[in-house]
């Protein structure tokens, strides 16, 4: 026999199945009741997670466009806008908050004197 017939011989021969066939035992497929457990789990969480999603949707507006959301504003909110806004003028300098607070005072003031 020559050595290309022997290396011939050796590459066609079907490689010896091993003891260990990778992890397919008789257990291979079967599930714990540990995996049901964590199955059961996540199943939980997300329905949880869509409730608390649907929640936090709820509280956006239709329309993001702040013509309409300043509109459709309760009272609640533009009074405390409001408050907010007398606050920051009092807390301004007086010769600032009368010429915001006021222009058309301020203005005919000056159309008065020459």
């Amino acid at each position: 026999m020559t050595a290309q017939e022997t290396a011939a011989y050796v590459i066609a021969q079907a490689p010896v199945p091993p003891n260990d066939p990778g992890g397919q035992g008789e257990d291979f497929g079967k599930s714990s009741p540990v995996g049901l457990v964590l199955l059961i789990l996540f199943a939980i969480a997300v329905v949880f997670l869509i409730r608390s999603m649907t929640k936090h949707l709820r509280k956006l507006p239709v329309s993001f466009d702040e013509e309409k959301a300043a509109a459709a504003a309760p009272a609640k909110v533009k009074r405390a806008e409001a408050a907010k806004a007398k606050a920051e003028a009092e807390a301004a300098p007086e010769g600032e908050a009368r010429s915001e607070a006021e222009p058309s005072e301020a203005k005919q003031g000056k159309d008065e004197t020459p």
